[in-house]
């Protein structure tokens, strides 16, 4: 392995570990702030912290300082209000969901977005193979052990985390659709700030914004917005310059069970066996379902995380 993917794939992991305990900073800070509160600040600062990357990178390329041509503007102007509904959607529901869980289990839940996305996929007319039905299909063994109880009934936590799960894999395929025709950072900073729109519509409507609470919620906040989506969305798009798309989406994987382990170490989170034996299978089937096309090159790559 050279120097710059060795690289690549320390900043790949460590954009993982990041993701991971970013569960942990989630459900801390809903003991002082509602979800769509938490979302709004989150996003802004996400979105924010992004201005100097951008800026950085739009000089070499003519990116910033000359404005796209009119036809490009109107698909990244129709693909950041897209992504940033289906944005504002997957984060409401995990936000919501994960007062109702623990943190480790919205990390392996949220996670089945690397199978769900090919599946989804399909609506689009997208192939997939067989690499995905089994990792599916371990990945939804995995799932009834985690979450489904011996009455065959899931936790309503639970359950919102998977409807997000499915909306993130739908928002990975708006992404994978709109960021070949357009800058990537200025559509992730249009998603980031309709997101943090709609969230700030949401709470106002349903929530106390309060001062205090803010205050409390602080340090959450801010690795959230600043660690979660500036920093570690940042390492991601370096990292992904020298990195294969499946090797980095198996390393982005490890998202799961450092949500887990975060939840562990922060939270004194515990998992049952059970619950253990279910982590495992959905960890598994994400894996096996990005191997499968480097072990059968005849199958047809999936896209990885944007």
């Amino acid at each position: 392995m050279d120097a710059p993917t060795l690289r690549s794939n320390m900043l790949l992991m460590l954009t993982a570990t990041i993701w991971g305990v970013a569960f942990v900073a989630q459900r801390i800070g809903m003991e002082h702030v509602g979800p769509f509160t938490f979302n709004a600040v989150r996003f802004a600062l996400g979105g924010l912290s992004l201005l100097p990357v951008m800026i950085l990178a739009g000089r070499p390329h003519h990116d910033i300082v000359h404005p796209a041509p009119r036809s490009g503007s109107k698909i990244l102007l129709t693909g950041g209000v897209l992504a940033g509904a289906a944005l504002f959607a997957g984060a409401s529901l995990q936000q919501v969901g994960i007062i109702y869980t623990t943190a480790g289990k919205a990390g392996f839940i949220t996670g089945l977005y690397v199978v769900l996305v090919p599946i989804v996929g399909l609506a689009w007319r997208q192939r997939t193979d067989a690499g995905t039905w089994l990792g599916a299909l371990l990945a939804a063994t995995g799932l009834y052990f985690l979450s489904v109880t011996e009455h065959f009934t899931i936790s309503f936590g639970d359950f919102l985390i998977l409807l997000g799960a499915l909306v993130w894999a739908c928002h990975v395929l708006l992404i994978g659709w709109f960021s070949p025709k357009i800058s990537a950072l200025r559509l992730s900073f249009i998603q980031f700030m309709v997101c943090s729109g709609l969230s700030f519509a949401a709470a106002a409507a349903t929530e106390t914004i309060t001062v205090t609470g803010l205050k409390g919620a602080a340090p959450a906040i801010l690795y959230g917005g600043l660690g979660s989506v500036g920093i570690a969305y940042t390492l991601q798009v370096v990292a992904q310059k020298h990195a294969r798309p499946s090797h980095a989406a198996i390393i982005l994987c490890m998202e799961s069970p450092f949500a887990a382990l975060g939840g562990w170490l922060i939270l004194d989170e515990m998992m049952t066996g059970r619950a253990l034996a279910g982590c495992g299978l959905m960890l598994f089937g994400m894996i096996v379902s990005q191997l499968y096309p480097q072990v059968f090159p005849s199958g047809k790559a999936r896209q990885a995380r944007p």
